[in-house]
Formats: C-alpha cells, sequence, structure tokens
C-alpha cells in the first residue's frame, strides 16, 4: 500500500488535495491577499482622508499611485530576490515590512507623509506579490497548477473585491486610519503560517549579478510618467520618463542573460501578447476602482459601507467561479474563456456609466458589478495560468514578476492620465456634477479598452498552451 508521502508528493511536488498543499495556498492567498486588500480598501477612504488632510485629486492619486509606482517599479527585482534567494524567505521579508509601512500610513499627520509611506508599502508588496505565484508554480505538481492558480485567483479576487466593503465599515465606524491598520493582524498570521508551511525553493541555476541599474531605470521611468500625467503642464517630467523607458529597454537587452527581464522570455509570443492584453484590462480596472466607490459616495449619496457592499456580487463570483475557470482553460485552451470574460467585464463597465445621482442599487449598480464580475471570474484564472505556463519552471519568480509589473503599471498609468483627461481634477471630488461628468466618460474609455485587449487576446492565443506539456 503506498505511504501517504508517496501518494501526495510526486518529483518534490506537492498535490493541491494534500494537507500541506491546501496550507501553502492558503498562505499564498493570505499574503497576496493582504496587499490586494490593501489596494481595495484604501480606495473607500479617500474623500475621507481627503477631507481631513487637506488635499486635492492629485493628492488622492499619488496616494493610490505611490503605492503602485513603488510595487511596479520594483516587483522585477522582487521575483529575481526569489528565485536567487529564496522564495520563501524573500515573501516573509515583504510580508513584515509591508506591515510596518501600513502601520506609518495609519499615523500619517498630513498627505505628504501618507504619500511617502503609501511608497514604503509598495516595496513590501514588491516582494511578496511575486512570490506567492511563484511559491504556488515551484511546489505543486504540474497537473494541479491551473487549479491552483484558479482558486488562488478567486481568493484573491475575493479579497480585492470586499476591499471597499471592508474599508466602508472601518471609515464609518472607526475612521480612515485603519484601512491601513487592519494590516497588521493579518500579517501576523501570513508569518506564522508560512514559517510552519511553506517549503523553501530557489531557482538553483541562478548566477551572476543582480540588475540594480535595470531597477532604478525602471522606477525613475514609472515616477516621471506618472508625475507627468498628473501635474498637467508638467511636460519635461514626463519626457524625462519617456527616455529613461528607452534606457531602460537599452540596458536590458545588453546585459541578457543578467538583465531584470530577461529578454529570451519574450521569444514566446503567448506570454508577449498575454502581458499586453494585462496591461490594457488592467488599466481599465484601475480606472474602475479608483472612481466607482467614491462616485457611489460623492454623487449618488450611497454611505461608505453601502458603497463598499457594492461590490459583493463581484465578491461572490469571483469564488464561486474563477477555480472552475482555469478547469476549463486547462481542458479546452485559455483563447475563449479569456476573450468572453473580457468582453463580458467590458459590458459591465457601460453599465456602470449609467450610475448617477440617486443610482438605485437594485437596477444599476447590481447589474453592472454582477455582469462584470461573471467576466472577471472567467478571465483572470485563464489569464494568470497562462503566463506562468509560458515560462520555463526556473523562471516562475521572474515570469509572475514580470506580469504582476504589467498588471501594476497599466493600473497606475491609467489612474494617472484618465482622471484629469475626463475633468477630474481640483477638488471635483467635492463638486458632484463635475464628478459625474468625469465618471461616466471614464467608464466609456475603460470599456473601450477592454474591447481592445479581446481582440488582442481572440487573434493571438491560439494554442492551449496549459496542455502544451505531460502531466507530472
Amino acid at each position: 500500500m503506498t505511504s501517504e508521502p508517496e501518494a501526495l508528493h510526486t518529483n518534490g511536488h506537492v498535490q493541491l488535495k494534500s494537507a500541506r498543499g491546501r496550507w501553502i495556498l492558503a498562505t499564498t492567498v493570505l499574503g497576496s491577499g493582504m496587499a490586494l486588500l490593501d489596494s481595495t480598501v484604501v480606495n473607500v477612504a479617500l474623500p475621507f482622508l481627503g477631507r481631513e488632510l487637506d488635499a486635492g485629486m492629485a493628492g488622492l492619486q499619488w496616494t493610490i499611485n505611490a503605492y503602485t509606482l513603488t510595487l511596479a517599479g520594483l516587483i522585477l527585482l522582487g521575483g529575481s530576490l526569489g528565485d536567487r534567494y529564496g522564495r520563501r524567505n524573500v515573501f516573509l521579508i515583504g510580508v513584515v515590512w509591508f506591515a510596518v509601512a501600513s502601520a506609518l500610513c495609519g499615523l500619517s499627520p498630513n498627505v505628504e507623509f501618507l504619500i511617502g509611506a503609501r511608497a514604503l508599502q509598495g516595496i513590501g508588496g514588491a516582494l511578496l506579490t511575486p512570490g506567492s505565484l511563484a511559491i504556488i508554480q515551484a511546489s505543486f505538481v504540474r497537473h494541479d497548477r491551473p487549479r491552483a492558480v484558479g482558486v488562488w485567483s478567486g481568493l484573491g479576487g475575493v479579497a480585492s473585491a470586499i476591499g471597499p466593503l471592508l474599508g466602508g465599515w472601518l471609515v464609518q465606524t472607526a475612521g480612515w486610519r485603519w484601512a491601513f491598520l487592519i494590516n497588521l493582524p493579518f500579517a501576523l498570521l501570513v508569518v506564522l503560517v508560512t514559517l510552519r508551511h511553506v517549503p523553501e525553493s530557489r531557482d538553483e541555476q541562478a548566477a551572476g549579478r543582480f540588475d540594480v541599474l535595470g531597477s532604478v531605470l525602471a522606477a525613475l521611468t514609472l515616477g516621471g510618467v506618472t508625475y507627468g500625467l498628473i501635474q498637467q503642464g508638467a511636460p519635461i517630467p514626463l519626457i524625462a520618463g519617456l527616455a529613461l523607458g528607452v534606457a531602460f529597454v537599452v540596458t536590458q537587452i545588453r546585459r541578457s542573460p543578467d538583465a531584470l527581464v530577461p529578454v529570451g522570455i519574450f521569444r514566446n509570443h503567448v506570454f508577449t501578447a498575454v502581458n499586453v492584453v494585462t496591461l490594457i484590462m488592467y488599466a481599465a480596472m484601475g480606472v474602475v476602482f479608483f472612481l466607482l466607490v467614491v462616485q457611489l459616495q460623492v454623487v449618488s449619496g450611497f454611505s461608505p459601507i453601502a458603497a463598499g457592499m457594492a461590490m459583493l456580487p463581484t465578491t461572490i463570483l469571483m469564488l464561486l467561479l474563477s477555480a472552475r475557470a482555469g478547469d476549463v482553460a486547462k481542458r479546452f485552451g485559455p483563447r475563449w474563456p479569456m476573450t468572453l470574460g473580457i468582453l463580458v467585464a467590458g459590458v459591465g463597465f457601460l453599465w456602470m456609466s449609467t450610475i448617477g445621482p440617486g443610482a438605485s442599487y437594485p437596477l444599476q449598480v447590481l447589474p453592472a458589478v454582477t455582469v462584470f464580475g461573471l467576466g472577471l471570474s472567467a478571465a483572470v484564472a485563464p489569464l494568470t495560468a497562462t503566463v506562468l505556463a509560458t515560462a520555463d519552471e526556473r523562471y516562475a519568480g521572474t515570469a509572475s514578476g514580470i506580469n504582476n509589473a504589467v498588471a501594476r503599471t497599466g493600473s497606475l498609468l491609467a489612474v494617472a492620465a484618465v482622471p484629469p483627461l475626463v475633468g477630474l481634477v481640483g477638488k471635483a471630488f467635492e463638486q458632484p456634477p463635475v464628478f459625474n461628468a468625469g465618471f461616466r466618460t471614464a467608464m466609456l474609455i475603460s470599456a473601450a479598452m477592454m474591447v481592445v485587449a479581446a481582440l488582442i487576446t481572440f487573434f493571438t492565443i491560439r494554442t492551449n498552451i496549459l496542455m502544451s506539456d505531460d502531466d507530472d
């Protein structure tokens, strides 16, 4: 009779049905979910911290984007550090760093201090976020990975979607500072579970020096472009950021294979295409998550709790459907689940454009967020599994870092560019008619971006990459 260790472990990898496999999955969900939770729970608090700290729209944008900037700029380095020094070790460092920075955010005396603390928080996120997916890819047997990623996406999506609900409750009952301080008990739990249950893994072939210059250029590129987009009439930072972006690309080509971004990984056209889709899709979603909960409070008159509860259908759908979407993508290929899911989510954005003064939750908000949730549930797990499947296992952390960096970059640039483009500047969040007009236009732009992402998906993903290798 086969013993339990032999039955549950294959070639050093763990099966999802094993007790250890469930603990590993739970830990990665808790860690990445903490970062996702924070990125959405803060949105509900924006009108309140804006008034208390006397911040305008630019201050609110930087409250979101300071975190996203350092996260996107350094997440590639975080993935590489995990591959080199151990994914569990770097993951744990990121969790602790994130918790300390969260405490600083909660104690902020002014918006400038808050923005700085948010930037520090993003560094912690850059260490822990790629580690969560890399741990899944390195720990589970191959045939369990799509489903594990599906569960990770679903529960991570739950954390992302439940954030506004939790944020609304915290803001209304305890104050906006608790939107950050809530991270401390979560971080403690993640550390304890990780130390007990998660195995260490690393790329044993990693060699050479880290691309520090590439990391600096990436962060400066995003910083310059973001500043130029948010601060209208400041073309010099924008031009400088674009020039630094060109320098970043040149250094990556010259430093290969020791580059921050291994150029060879993009030879797989599916990997490249899915990352382009990720950029556009998360740009649209970034705008929606930034503006929707503010629209519901400022224009539609919802309380913070009611505004947060608006996204509850998305939470439920992600929980119920994401793992199944991973299974469907493995069986039939990711092309159709991704294409249709992205289009359905775009329809949800179109529906959101009708949300205005006196909006009815059952007639306008509920159908919009439900349609969006259905689309998101269908698309995210296949997208994530496809990215990981197209890269060699030794590049698990790097591939995860690239895709996460692309997603955060899309959100970062869209949150910087779209609000000023649609007239949301100054104290627009205190002027309901102005905010309403800008919100409606922003939702139409987001829907158009989803159509573009769906078309790219349909015409570039031709094969079932998730079944391209034999199961272990």
